[in-house]
C-alpha cells in the first residue's frame, strides 16, 4: 500500500491560483499580470522552485530557514516518529522536540528532494516507442527513461535524483532533476492528539483546527545543509485579498481517464481495494486490542489504512454518481466524434478508446494473480519486502541498466538502498500477524486448490507458514542484508534463510503476471492515452484547458 500510496504521491511541483494550476515552467505570466498586476519573472520562479521541497514519493514541504529546516504536515513525519519510538518512549503519543542540533535524530527512511531543473523530453520518449506495441512498447519506454535518468544523474547519484514525469496522460514527458537529501533529521513534531486532532472524520472534509505540522532538517556531510532560497515564516500571515500562490505535489484527478477505465475503477479496482483495506483495518484493530505495545506498533499502519480507505471510498462515491458519469460520457462522446470527423486523427487515434477498453478486460482477468503475487497482497511483511528486494536486486543489477525492472534503475538505487539498510525496528510478532492475514487472503482470492497456493502453504496453515519463515529469518540483521546485497546473485542463491527462499520460490510466477500486466494492460493504456492526448490538444505547450472561475483545478491529470 505504501508503495501504491508511495507509486500513487510523486508528481511535479505546481503553482496554484484561483483559476487553475500549472507547472512552474509554464506559468500563464501574462494572465497573472493582467488580472493581479504581478509578473512572475524567471528569478521569482527560480526562488519558488528551490524553496519548495518534497518528501520523496510523498508529501509536499517547504524550506523555511537558511540552514536546512523543512516544514511539512504532521502525518508526513509520522513514519519517522514511529520508527524512532520505543515501548518506553512513544514520540507519536508524546511528541518530539530537539532543543539543539545535537539532539536532532536521523530519520531511518526519509529522503527529501529539492527541484532544480525541468526539461521537456517528450520527443525522446515518443521517438523511442514509435510504432511499437505491447511488451516492445513497454521495454522501449522503460529503456529510454533509464537512459534519460542515468544521464541526468551522472556520477552524482548520492546527491542527484532524476525522474521522468508523465503529464496529461502522455501528452508530455518532462525530466525533473532534484537535489537529493538522504540525511534527514527530526526536529519537532507535536503529539498526535493535537497534530492530527479531529482525525479522519475531519480529514478531507474541511480545514482541521490542529497543529498539523512537522519540522525536519536536511544535512550534508554531517552539517545542516545551506538553503539559498527558502520561505521565511510570517508572524502576521496573509492579509485579506492578498495574492497568494501555493506550490506542491498534487495527487491525480484521473479526469482524463476513459469511460472504460473509470468503469473498471468503479466496479473492480476500488471495490476490491476497499475490501482488502477493510480486512487489514480489522486485523490491525484486533491486534491493537492485545496491549498498549501492540497498539503502538500498529498505529502507523492503521493510520495510513484508515486515511486511504476514506479517500478511496470518496472516489467510489463520486464514480457511482450518475450525474458525474453522464458528464464524463458526454465529454468522451464529443471527443470521439471530433476524432472520427478528422481524417488525420481518425487514422491515428480512432481505435484508442476500444484498445483501452480491451485492456480493462485483461486486467479483470489477471487482477487476483497480479495483486497477490506481484503487488505483494499475499505477502504483507517487512521481512518479505526485504527478501524480494535482495532476490530481485541480485538478478536485476547484473543486467544492463536499460534492461532492468524500473525500480532497479541506477538512478533509483540510492532510495532503494536507504530502505533496504534502514535501522527502523521490525517487530516479529506483528509481522506474523500481518503475514498470516495476507496468506489467508491469498487463499481466499485464488482458492485452496490453486497450484500457487498449494506451493506456498503446502500442508500448513497460513499461521504455521508465517511463524516458520519469520522465526527462521535473520533479515532483521542489517549487516546480513548488506552482505547479501553486495554478494549479488551467488550470495542470494546460496542463502538458506526461509524468507529469501520464499521470495525466490514465488518470483517466477510474480514476474510472469507482472509481464502480462505491463504488456497487455499498462502498455496498451499508456500508448493509447498518448494518442488521445494528441487528439485532445495537439499543441500542449501553447494550449490551456479552461477551468471554472474561483476553482483550483489540477491540470496534471495522469
Amino acid at each position: 500500500m505504501r508503495q501504491w500510496l508511495l507509486a500513487v504521491a510523486m508528481w511535479p511541483t505546481l503553482a496554484c491560483a484561483a483559476e487553475g494550476m500549472w507547472t512552474l515552467d509554464n506559468l500563464p505570466a501574462a494572465q497573472i499580470k493582467q488580472q493581479y498586476g504581478f509578473s512572475p519573472d524567471a528569478a521569482w520562479v527560480d526562488k519558488v522552485m528551490h524553496a519548495s521541497a518534497r518528501i520523496a514519493n510523498g508529501c509536499s514541504a517547504s524550506f523555511v530557514s537558511p540552514n536546512g529546516l523543512v516544514l511539512s504536515n504532521h502525518h508526513c513525519a509520522v513514519s519517522c516518529v514511529e520508527q524512532l519510538s520505543t515501548a518506553r518512549q512513544d514520540f507519536v503519543e508524546l511528541g518530539f522536540l530537539a532543543h539543539d542540533l545535537a539532539h536532532e535524530v536521523r530519520c531511518p527512511e526519509i529522503e527529501i528532494n529539492r527541484l532544480e531543473k525541468i526539461t521537456d523530453v517528450t520527443q525522446q520518449v515518443k521517438a523511442a516507442t514509435q510504432g511499437l506495441d505491447g511488451n516492445a512498447f513497454k521495454k522501449a519506454q522503460d529503456a529510454v527513461k533509464a537512459q534519460l535518468t542515468q544521464a541526468c544523474v551522472g556520477t552524482a547519484k548520492d546527491t542527484q535524483r532524476c525522474d521522468v514525469v508523465d503529464l496529461y496522460h502522455g501528452g508530455q514527458y518532462h525530466l525533473y532533476q532534484y537535489h537529493r537529501f538522504q540525511d534527514v533529521r527530526l526536529v519537532f513534531v507535536p503529539e498526535a492528539a493535537i497534530g492530527f486532532f479531529g482525525g479522519d472524520p475531519d480529514n478531507f472534509n474541511f480545514p482541521r483546527y490542529a497543529l498539523d505540522m512537522s519540522v525536519m532538517r536536511v544535512y550534508e556531510n554531517g552539517k545542516p545543509a545551506q538553503a539559498r532560497d527558502y520561505f521565511p515564516l510570517s508572524a502576521d500571515g496573509a492579509k485579506a485579498g492578498e495574492l497568494t500562490f501555493v506550490t506542491g505535489h498534487p495527487g491525480t484527478t484521473r479526469r482524463l481517464l476513459t469511460m472504460a477505465q473509470l468503469a473498471n475503477l468503479r466496479d473492480i479496482r476500488l471495490q476490491h481495494r476497499l475490501l482488502e483495506l477493510a480486512g487489514e483495518r480489522g486485523m490491525l484493530r484486533q491486534y491493537s486490542t492485545e496491549g498498549a505495545e501492540q497498539a503502538r506498533v500498529a498505529h502507523t499502519d492503521l493510520f495510513y489504512i484508515e486515511n486511504s480507505y476514506k479517500a478511496m471510498f470518496g472516489q467510489l462515491q463520486a464514480l457511482q454518481d450518475p450525474k458525474v458519469m453522464a458528464q464524463k460520457q458526454q465529454d468522451e462522446a464529443s471527443l470521439r466524434a471530433f476524432v472520427a470527423a478528422t481524417p488525420a486523427l481518425k487514422d491515428k487515434a480512432g481505435g484508442a478508446w476500444d484498445a483501452i477498453a480491451r485492456a480493462q478486460t485483461v486486467y479483470t482477468q489477471i487482477e487476483p494473480d497480479y495483486v497477490v503475487k506481484e503487488m505483494g497482497g499475499g505477502f504483507d511483511s517487512e521481512y518479505f519486502d526485504i527478501a524480494r528486494t535482495l532476490v530481485r536486486g541480485a538478478a536485476e543489477r547484473a543486467k544492463p541498466n536499460t534492461e532492468r525492472l524500473r525500480e532497479f534503475h541506477e538512478s533509483d538505487l540510492p532510495q532503494r538502498e536507504q530502505k533496504l539498510f534502514s535501522s527502523a525496528p521490525i517487530y516479529p510478532d506483528f509481522e506474523k500477524t500481518k503475514l498470516t492475514a495476507s496468506l489467508t487472503r491469498m487463499r481466499e482470492l485464488l482458492g485452496p486448490d490453486d497450484a500457487f497456493v498449494k506451493s506456498v502453504l503446502g500442508k500448513q496453515s497460513p499461521r504455521q507458514v508465517a511463524t516458520r519463515v519469520i522465526d527462521g529469518t535473520r533479515l532483521g540483521d542489517i549487516a546480513l542484508r548488506q552482505a547479501l546485497w553486495q554478494g549479488g546473485a551467488a550470495a542470494v542463491a546460496a542463502s538458506q534463510d526461509p524468507m529469501i527462499q520464499l521470495a525466490r520460490q514465488i518470483d517466477p510466477a510474480a514476474r510472469a503476471v507482472r509481464q502480462r500486466y505491463e504488456q497487455d494492460v499498462e502498455a496498451v493504456e499508456q500508448k493509447n492515452a498518448e494518442l488521445i492526448a494528441q487528439a485532445r490538444l495537439p499543441n500542449w505547450a501553447a494550449a490551456c484547458i479552461p477551468t471554472p472561475p474561483s476553482r483550483c483545478a489540477c491540470l496534471m491529470a495522469r
